[in-house]
């Protein structure tokens, strides 16, 4: 063996250590993403509008920090809070059950404020009337026989939250739970002055614009010692000091966007996409060797390394999984099959020539680089581009994917070839033989194709008709905003009387659906109001004593759901973008312009049939188009550079002809790494569950376009620009 055999060989060891060492154990080394474990993700807006503008810079940073002491102290495992563009949070809390305690500790502003309280029963009336004197400001507080009553009380706070030094629950003489709290010394000095000078008046506590008490101040209080009574719980008292020790945010904050997913929906999706992974795996590595042999054994060690590598460099980068992430990955493993069988099928042309195992081997290698090459550089910035714009489960997939392409690529042309090289120096006259179910063919596909125009045409005028024709039904609530709540009941609940019981609440731009079978009683519940309240309400009448589970909520502002909606359609087209630079630059415009050509075709053709089948868009439905996008290209690219390799082999041979022929040259290769991405996208649709029955259906619909407009659309349209 030579010195560089050596090398390529102790690289392959050490990539396989590594990726084992960063992988094992998963549990520790792989964190699952909320859509996985159950869990909710907040985005909220921090409204700076009213603060001076030297204060605003830093009001974002200082949320986050704020935000992060009160998560710290309520408990949340490996969260997630970050600051995201110039004014947004996005807090990621795993495993959380109880999301409305969630959100009051995030999203409370916590802004205290001893205010005194004007003792003059005329004033106040006038108040009531309209007429507030300057310097006071009407306002409510709780009533001890129940309810609410005015109070008028003096706009300049006498104290505010920012001497507090700490705040912890009490329970008071009746044993009502309390909030107890502690300033420091120049608040206790303000404090002890406030209640010297206004001994027998009220004093206020207001917590973000609310008054919660107003006691009568007995005598004057030295210490700095004040608390916060009302009809508590003690977890209500509880969550109420944390949010005060962490500090006041320093402006509100909005929620603008949730997401939470409960976590038996949670450990649902874990089985069904690992039930999914199994089986597709399983079909991919049954298929390789039935078909091609040793070839395929050795395509199928190169696979086992590039799961290894993937499963490493997940870990390394310490990426969430999520279930568009194990999409991802099971579609990956087909694709990873695509170089092997570029590189089998020239080997095999180049054996029937004669040539030694070796050099079979060789040429085989080398002659399906280029393509290899072309169609994972499109697919990779097709990846990218979905990381850039893409938001969670969407950058999951992204990041699943991109690490595939990378890792199959060293598995096919480094790993595999590095075997071969092994098995030609033991033995020089080495076989290779391999089933070969689609003999040489001289179709000719061109002379079809106006009819193959006259079939697009009219499927495509059907899809954008139905596009139109549905309106805003063909998107879900991260493009139109609003909530979405599904809810599971444990008793049969027929949906009639679920909607008569939601019309009947007045439920805005309502949109009711079964999810799964009628066995599963679950609901799809989707309202043009961002809040929830009527809906659960609703709910809890329908099935009381905690007889339904919501498994999953998202609620969409306006102004988020009109930003997922330019980042999806900026992603298409920096996609198209990029590939036909990409392309321009390795063929020539007018391929680069056919092939792009094709894949919008396809886009529009998958979009029709994804409308025609009354499902609705999501982002990982986008996820899913961009993903045919790049694998629509590739299967364009591989017969593009069989007809580039044939412009320079046949120089008097009309260019129709030779399209013709390099159409039915990568025939085989064509249907052969189709069906292996089917096989697994198979998978993904019968058992990956509901949560991705959708993904999978347009990735099925897309692949199968895709086969034909290689020759139908793309190959077509280059012969029509060329021959005029």
């Amino acid at each position: 063996m030579d010195r560089h055999y050596k090398w390529k060989v102790l690289l392959i060891i050490v990539a396989v250590a590594f990726s084992i060492w960063k992988f094992y154990p998963p549990q520790e080394k792989i964190s699952l993403g909320l859509d996985l474990q159950g869990g909710m993700q907040l985005l909220l807006k921090v409204d700076t509008s009213e603060m001076p503008k030297e204060a605003r810079e830093d009001a974002t940073d200082r949320a986050v920090e704020i935000i992060r002491n009160r998560i710290d102290e309520f408990g949340v495992r490996e969260p997630v809070i970050a600051k995201q563009g110039r004014e947004n949070v996005i807090v990621q809390l795993p495993g959380i059950t109880d999301r409305s305690r969630a959100i009051d500790i995030v999203g409370k502003t916590a802004h205290l404020e001893f205010k005194l309280v004007l003792d003059n029963p005329d004033m106040l009336k006038k108040a009531e009337e309209g007429e507030v004197p300057e310097g006071y400001e009407l306002s409510e507080m709780p009533s001890s026989l129940g309810g609410k009553s005015a109070v008028l009380l003096q706009k300049e706070a006498s104290l505010t939250g920012d001497h507090l030094t700490t705040a912890s629950v009490g329970f008071d003489q009746y044993g009502q739970p309390i909030v107890q709290l502690q300033m420091d010394k120049d608040g206790a000095k303000v404090f002890d002055r406030v209640t010297f000078d206004n001994v027998g008046k009220q004093l206020a506590i207001v917590l973000d614009g609310n008054v919660h008490s107003a006691p009568v101040i007995r005598d004057r209080i030295p210490n700095g010692q004040a608390q916060i009574t009302g009809n508590y719980t003690a977890q209500e008292a509880s969550d109420l000091a944390l949010v005060l020790r962490a500090g006041a945010l320093p402006a509100p904050v909005e929620i603008i966007e949730e997401r939470t997913v409960g976590p038996s929906l949670g450990r649902d999706s874990i089985e069904s996409g690992v039930k999914a992974g199994l089986i597709g795996a399983v079909l991919v590595f049954l298929f390789m060797p039935v078909y091609y042999f040793l070839s395929g054994i050795v395509a199928n060690i190169g696979l086992i390394v590039y799961i290894l590598i993937v499963a490493g460099a997940l870990a390394a980068f310490k990426a969430s999984l999520t279930l568009p992430g194990i999409a991802g990955f099971i579609l990956s493993i087909g694709m990873a099959v695509d170089a092997n069988v570029l590189i089998f099928e020239r080997m095999r042309e180049e054996a029937a020539t004669g040539k030694t195992a070796r050099s079979v081997v060789s040429a085989g290698y080398h002659k399906a680089f280029n393509a290899i090459l072309d169609s994972n550089v499109t697919t990779l910035l097709t990846s990218l581009i979905l990381f850039i714009f893409g938001t969670g489960p969407v950058k999951g997939f992204a990041v699943t994917l991109s690490i595939g392409i990378v890792a199959s690529m060293f598995s096919a042309l480094f790993v595999t070839r590095v075997i071969f090289d092994a098995l030609t120096r033991r033995n020089a006259d080495l076989k290779l033989p391999m089933l070969k179910l689609i003999g040489a063919t001289n179709i000719p596909f061109l002379k079809g194709r106006f009819l193959a125009y006259g079939f697009s045409v009219i499927t495509l005028i059907i899809g954008i008709a139905t596009v139109f024709m549905r309106g805003q039904g063909n998107y879900g609530v991260e493009f139109t905003g609003g909530s979405l709540i599904q809810v599971e009941f444990k008793s049969p609940v027929e949906i009639a009387q679920l909607r008569n019981e939601l019309e009947k609440a007045k439920i805005p731009g309502l949109v009711l659906q079964r999810f799964g079978t009628t066995e599963d009683n679950q609901f799809v519940i989707k309202t043009s109001d961002k809040k929830t309240e009527h809906v659960e309400e609703v709910i809890r009448v329908l099935a009381p004593d905690q007889g339904y589970q919501i498994l999953k909520i998202d609620q969409i502002g306006p102004t988020v759901s009109q930003g997922l909606t330019q980042k999806a359609l900026w992603a298409v087209a920096w996609s198209c973008i990029g590939i036909l630079i990409y392309l321009g630059w390795r063929f020539e415009w007018k391929f680069a312009l056919a092939a792009v050509i094709a894949l919008v075709h396809d886009t529009v053709f998958t979009f029709g049939v994804f409308a025609l089948s009354g499902r609705e868009v999501n982002l990982s439905i986008i996820a899913a188009i961009l993903t045919i996008i790049g694998f629509s290209v590739n299967d364009t690219i591989v017969t593009f550079d069989r007809v580039r390799d044939n412009l320079k082999l046949m120089r008097k041979t009309p260019f129709p002809q030779i399209v013709d022929t390099s159409i039915n040259q990568t025939l085989s290769r064509t249907i052969l790494t189709s069906l292996t991405t089917i096989l697994s996208t198979s998978a993904l649709f019968f058992f990956g569950g509901a949560g991705i029955h959708d993904f999978a259906f347009v990735l099925l619909t897309g692949f199968s376009v895709g086969m034909y407009s290689t020759i139908f659309v793309a190959s077509a349209l280059i012969v029509d620009m060329k021959v005029r």
